[in-house]
């Protein structure tokens, strides 16, 4: 029996399912986190055989002797993940010091999560991509600024999500950011006119999607978060062409193996100089795990399929044969606390009850980007679905 070791296996709550199936597949699923095991859901505690608690999940030394108990207990460990952006760094680190073969390890880690490290694999696939500085202090950041034109964007080198990501406009918005900035590496970007549009795939370990799909997310993350508005995006129908194959050209040169990716980029609205034409795509950033908060279940009413199971097919056999069923638009409006919606929830579920896959409150960690309430509905047409987002965000 081959021993997977989740960390961090009851955030988020979906990721159970993940355990579930894994144990299904036949794998012994060992978790590790720092809620009390009485805290766990029952569905997650039927899919692990064994559960270690530490105090901290930021407590390296803590997490090592819980990967090295679980050595000692049941041998060699064969697969170490998190599926969560914020412990990749920790989830390598765990796999180089016990030489776990089967995801990136330290050496890797570069191109992964530093921004700057991304845009010569990129490169390398024939993607362009925003033109970039790492920030040393204000005249550096200055001239690029001057040379780029603004607005530009700063946010860190490694950094998970939109979390202190600015738009600049100014050099007095640029004097502002370097007063306020904390010690992290931050990037520099010049402003790209476009919308973000993702390829999301599991890929096996020959490098080969086994599911792919996508989502489109019309309002600009970092507004959303600075601003505290509004939250949209969807799961598209059919995946184009055009983004199947940069995709799959990042994965190739990524060099993607054995992992459920979320890869984004940017479709210019307009002709951009030195970028490309209106229409065309530009690389954003890849990371290395599933897209976050509900996407996994958006993906299954999208499709009609389990990509739970998918990705467990993934690793226990390296091929999966769950089939997809008919394919939808699948739409996540988050609402913002303290604005006055025109629709209250009884209305929303009278008008749209037949077509809601679920709703309720988003828990606070995901609440920055995500807004606070939740509703998530199929369509088979855009049309259908622009009505629900007007709808929905309408206010008094």
């Amino acid at each position: 029996m081959k021993n997977f070791v989740f960390i961090s296996p009851n955030f988020p709550a979906n990721y159970w399912r993940f355990c579930a199936e894994l144990k299904n597949n036949g794998m012994r699923v060992l978790g590790i986190g720092d809620a009390p095991y009485d805290e766990l859901t029952q569905d997650l505690k039927n899919a692990l055989h064994e559960y270690y608690k530490v105090s901290s999940l930021e407590n390296y030394d803590e997490v090592f002797r819980a990967v090295a108990f679980f050595t000692y207990k049941y041998g060699k460990i064969d697969w170490l993940e998190s599926n969560n952006e914020y412990w990749l760094m920790r989830d390598a680190k765990l796999r180089t010091e016990f030489h776990i073969t089967t995801g990136p390890m330290d050496a890797d880690m570069a191109k992964i999560k530093f921004k700057s490290a991304m845009k010569a694999y990129y490169a390398k696939a024939g993607i362009p991509t925003a033109r970039y500085h790492l920030v040393e202090g204000y005249d550096d950041a200055l001239e690029f600024a001057h040379t780029v034109g603004y607005p530009v964007v700063v946010k860190p080198d490694n950094g998970v999500g939109a979390n202190n990501t600015y738009r600049l406009s100014s050099d007095e918005d640029l004097r502002w950011f370097i007063d306020k900035k904390d010690d992290n590496i931050y990037i520099m970007e010049e402003f790209v006119n476009g919308y973000v549009r993702t390829y999301d795939a599991i890929i096996n370990s020959k490098g080969e999607p086994i599911f792919e799909a996508g989502n489109v997310t019309p309002l600009s993350l970092m507004d959303v978060v600075n601003d505290s508005d509004n939250s949209i995006y969807y799961i598209v129908k059919e995946l184009p062409e055009a983004v199947i194959d940069v995709g799959r050209r990042t994965v190739k040169s990524f060099e993607v193996k054995s992992r459920f990716v979320h890869l984004e980029y940017f479709v210019l609205n307009a002709d951009q100089e030195g970028l490309g034409k209106k229409g065309d795509i530009i690389g954003l950033e890849v990371n290395m795990r599933p897209s976050g908060g509900y996407t996994p279940d958006m993906y299954n009413f999208a499709y009609e399929t389990d990509v739970y199971k998918i990705w467990a097919d993934m690793i226990a056999f390296d091929r999966s044969t769950k089939p997809e069923g008919q394919h939808h638009f699948c739409a996540f409006c988050g609402r913002r606390d303290g604005k006055n919606f025109k629709m209250d929830e009884n209305a929303i579920l009278a008008r749209y009850g037949h077509c809601m896959k679920m709703y309720g409150r988003i828990p606070e960690a995901l609440s920055g980007a995500m807004a606070n309430q939740q509703y998530t509905a199929i369509f088979d047409t855009e049309e259908e679905m622009n009505t629900y987002y007007r709808e929905l965000l309408e206010t008094n």
